[in-house]
């Protein structure tokens, strides 16, 4: 339904965000940054945070979810609940890769995503976390998947955008 980032995927952020996908570390200036953007974002009406989930494969390979760990910074400072397990990929992507276009993002990531508590996040305005807006290709299909379960609206929250 709408998204917003806290920056543009470039210089530090572009920096911060590539030492979070190898780190478990949320620095504390990020964590700031992040609850900024989301204070100023017209999306304090949600219901639930929902990070967008990572493969079982990629999960095990890198040992964490970096939208995961927003997640939690987020659902701490603003107390709203953290829901890990209702949405997940239930089909391992490819990494993106910086030649692809849009279409190749798009079908990279069609009907990866998967609501399995569908009671959950039916009729609630759901906060989806992401480190990166590049395409919207992942956002939209997380979007889908759970609008198809009756959620009422899905905002899409990053750390970065690419332009």
């Amino acid at each position: 339904d709408a998204a917003r980032a806290a920056g543009l995927y470039e210089h530090a952020l572009l920096a911060t965000i590539l030492n979070l996908k190898k780190t478990p570390f949320v620095p504390l200036k990020l964590e700031n940054l992040f609850f900024e953007a989301f204070l100023k974002s017209p999306f304090l009406d949600a219901a639930r945070i929902v990070p967008v989930p990572l493969s079982k494969r990629r999960q095990s390979e890198r040992g964490f979810n970096q939208a995961s760990l927003l997640a939690r910074v987020l659902a701490r400072r603003t107390k709203l609940p953290l829901d890990e397990n209702s949405l997940i990929r239930k089909l391992h992507t490819p990494h993106h890769r910086a030649g692809m276009d849009r279409k190749a993002r798009a079908e990279s990531v069609r009907n990866a995503f998967e609501v399995t508590r569908p009671k959950l996040v039916e009729n609630e305005k759901i906060l989806l976390i992401d480190d990166v807006f590049t395409s919207g290709a992942t956002a939209a299909n997380c979007a889908e998947a759970l609008k198809n379960k009756g959620a009422r609206a899905v905002y899409v929250l990053t750390v970065a955008r690419a332009f």
